[in-house]
Formats: C-alpha cells, sequence, structure tokens
C-alpha cells in the first residue's frame, strides 16, 4: 500500500472512530511506529486529525478554522522562506505587485524591500507595516482598508471596492488550503471574496504555498487550480499533489527548503 493510500485510510478511520491508537494502526497495516508517525504528522498539517499522546483525533476545528497570525509565521519557515525568494525574482523595479495576506506573502514583503521603484497593493496588515517601516523610499504602499480577520487581512466591501479600480502586473497570493477538485480555498468567505477581486485586478497570478497546503480544507473557494499562472512551492510535495499541479496550474516550480535568512520580526509588528 502506498503512503498516501495508507493516510487516507488512516483519516477515514479517525472520522469514523474518533480516534485512534497508534498501536492499532501498526497492527491494522503492518507498519512501524516511526512510519505511523509520520503518516499523523502529515495528516495533521494537512488538518485531517489533532495528534495526540499515544495515537490521533478528529480535529477539534473543521474546514473554518482560521489559525492566527502569529501561530501560522512558525510553520514551514524554510519552505516560506525559499518560496519567497523565488518569488521576489520575479519582481522587477518599477513594478506594481499586490500581496494577499499571509506569512507566505508577508515573508516575501520583506525580500520585496530591496527591490526600487515598486507600488505594492496589499491587504495585509503585517506586510503593509513591514513595507511602510522598512521600504526604501522610492516604493509605495498602498492599503486596501476593510474589517480585519484573525490572519490580519483586511476583507469585505470596502477592500473589494478598492481593488476594482487598480490593476497590477503580478498578484502573489498565499492560500490556506489546495486541491485538485476545489482549487485554491481559505477559511473565510470574505477573504475569499477579496482574493477573487485581487485576481481579476492582475494581469498574472502567481500562487505561493508550501506542501502543506495540498489537501488542507477551507470552507470557501477561492479560484481553481488553473487561475494560477505559476505556483511556487517545496520539494516536500508528493508526487500525486505534484501531479494535479503540474496539470491545473499554469506552471509550477518546486524550490529546496531553505533556513531561514533573514530575522524573524517580533509578534508585535
Amino acid at each position: 500500500m502506498l503512503a498516501r493510500q495508507r493516510q487516507e485510510r488512516i483519516a477515514e478511520l479517525v472520522r469514523q472512530h474518533g480516534s485512534i491508537r497508534v498501536g492499532a494502526l501498526t497492527e491494522r497495516f503492518g507498519v512501524s511506529h516511526m512510519t505511523i508517525r509520520r503518516d499523523l504528522e502529515s495528516l495533521a498539517r494537512r488538518g485531517h486529525l489533532d495528534k495526540v499522546h499515544g495515537g490521533a483525533v478528529t480535529p477539534e476545528h473543521g474546514s473554518t478554522a482560521e489559525p492566527g497570525f502569529g501561530e501560522k509565521r512558525s510553520r514551514e519557515v524554510g519552505a516560506k522562506e525559499a518560496i519567497a525568494a523565488a518569488a521576489a525574482r520575479l519582481v522587477a523595479p518599477g513594478c506594481a505587485v499586490a500581496l494577499t495576506a499571509g506569512t507566505t506573502t508577508w515573508t516575501l514583503a520583506r525580500y520585496l524591500l530591496d527591490v526600487p521603484d515598486i507600488t505594492v497593493v496589499t491587504n495585509s496588515v503585517r506586510a503593509a507595516q513591514t513595507l511602510e517601516t522598512q521600504r526604501r523610499q522610492t516604493q509605495t504602499v498602498v492599503l486596501t482598508g476593510g474589517v480585519r480577520t484573525p490572519s490580519d487581512a483586511l476583507v469585505g466591501p470596502v477592500a473589494v471596492a478598492a481593488l476594482a479600480s487598480l490593476r497590477v502586473d503580478v498578484l502573489f497570493m498565499g492560500v490556506h488550503g489546495m486541491d485538485a477538485r476545489t482549487g485554491f480555498s481559505t477559511p473565510n468567505l470574505e477573504e475569499a471574496e477579496t482574493n477573487r477581486a485581487m485576481c481579476r485586478s492582475a494581469r498574472r497570478v502567481v500562487v505561493l504555498a508550501d506542501h502543506t497546503k495540498w489537501d488542507t480544507p477551507g470552507l470557501a473557494a477561492i479560484a481553481p487550480l488553473g487561475t494560477a499562472d505559476l505556483l511556487i512551492t517545496d520539494s516536500g510535495i508528493d508526487a500525486h499533489a505534484r501531479d494535479a499541479l503540474e496539470a491545473g496550474v499554469g506552471e509550477l516550480t518546486v524550490v529546496e527548503p531553505a533556513a531561514p535568512t533573514r530575522p524573524i520580526e517580533s509578534a508585535g509588528t
């Protein structure tokens, strides 16, 4: 049995029974405790279950769960740094770019500090703070306005109206989840609407998503995979997901995770 098939069966068993122990899974599938623990870690990252001592339980939250910025910032840091570095190489002086909210796009904002003469449109409070306090004098930052979400996105009618009159060269979009059937998704209905408005404002859409976003559930669909002209992810993406992304998006770039090269800002920024 392939690892993906085993993990799908494990997730199904947890949904059916509410909880399951590592020992029961090793006996059922004839694999080691270490293999099962890796399976549970992978499933937990994708939101299919919660790991507990000795096993797993059904997740406390489902597709409507929206982690705060601080919680998400500590996840997959090396992958996000590598993804952001690759994305920054696409931005030339004089470009108008847009950033959605999220920790990967916030990481990209820090790399964009080195690019002169750009205009950055964003609904991310964190990205705007970073750019505004540390930017070059020749950079322009436009913050959309709107209602603030737990992930520090500004969403809703005010944000959508602000975006309607803007046109940018490229949008860098972070997502909560992605899969072949739903496409890109988020737990927040208004954030999905705002992100769609940002897609409409852009000549090119680049999605930034580390491998844990694959098969992670989100309540609201943003757009199908084909909306992405380019998707940048990391080498932790499994073969099945990679095949689906190569078939679905315009272009796929896979980068190797790296140790963070820039200091992580304090939680108050």
